[in-house]
């Protein structure tokens, strides 16, 4: 274990930017357990609950002084993070690829429905049909931070999405290949709804 931690340490990103990932606030779907990824079939905003949790977190980030924020287009990220902004009194930019990850026709099924079918599954490359694998959604985490560290130098940078996507970008920032990421990112390890953290 002491091997992989310093052969990791060595592949932690150099960013030119500080990141903040917020992880959107409570909706519907989280009370009610069905998925909800794009195209969204069932309306899924900010439950009460969601939308007092963005209000917290843009207090808590209030003194950060943020500079840029994105976020994905999926309705209860763009709430999210349209509440974090008045905060800061910025303006959100929508942007595709911070998307949840595309679950194909298990989209407004069930939670219980996608678990059955990747049990026993390697999540990193198999996909639901019309769907996205883990290995997908590394590919636009990686095609977007790039963009933004060309971009952009010493700013403060706020992005809001969801579970899967941030969970992976954490891995990146942490110069965890994609396998370490998935086993490492364990529930208990997962940002809840309007978890932020730093990275720089």
């Amino acid at each position: 274990m002491a091997a992989w931690n310093k052969s990791i340490k060595k592949n932690v990103m150099k960013l030119n930017n500080t990141y903040y990932i917020l992880r959107h606030g409570q909706a519907l779907s989280n009370v009610k357990g069905f998925i909800s990824s794009f195209p969204e079939k069932t309306e899924n905003p900010l439950t009460e609950e969601g939308v007092l949790q963005a209000k917290k977190a843009g207090q808590d980030l209030q003194n950060e002084k943020i500079d840029l924020i994105f976020s994905s287009d999926v309705l209860r990220a763009k709430q999210t993070a349209e509440i974090v902004a008045k905060s800061f009194n910025k303006n959100v930019e929508l942007d595709a690829r911070l998307r949840e990850i595309d679950f194909g026709i298990f989209n407004s099924k069930p939670i219980a429905d996608l678990v059955g079918h990747f049990e026993n599954k390697d999540r990193i490359t198999e996909k639901s049909h019309k769907g996205e694998s883990y290995k997908d959604i590394l590919k636009r985490m990686e095609s977007f931070l790039t963009e933004l560290e060309k971009k952009y130098k010493n700013k403060k940078i706020l992005l809001v999405s969801h579970q899967a996507p941030l969970f992976i970008l954490e891995g990146i920032f942490l110069g965890f290949p994609l396998e370490k990421s998935v086993e490492f990112f364990t529930d208990g390890k997962l940002l809840s709804n309007c978890q932020f953290k730093k990275f720089n």
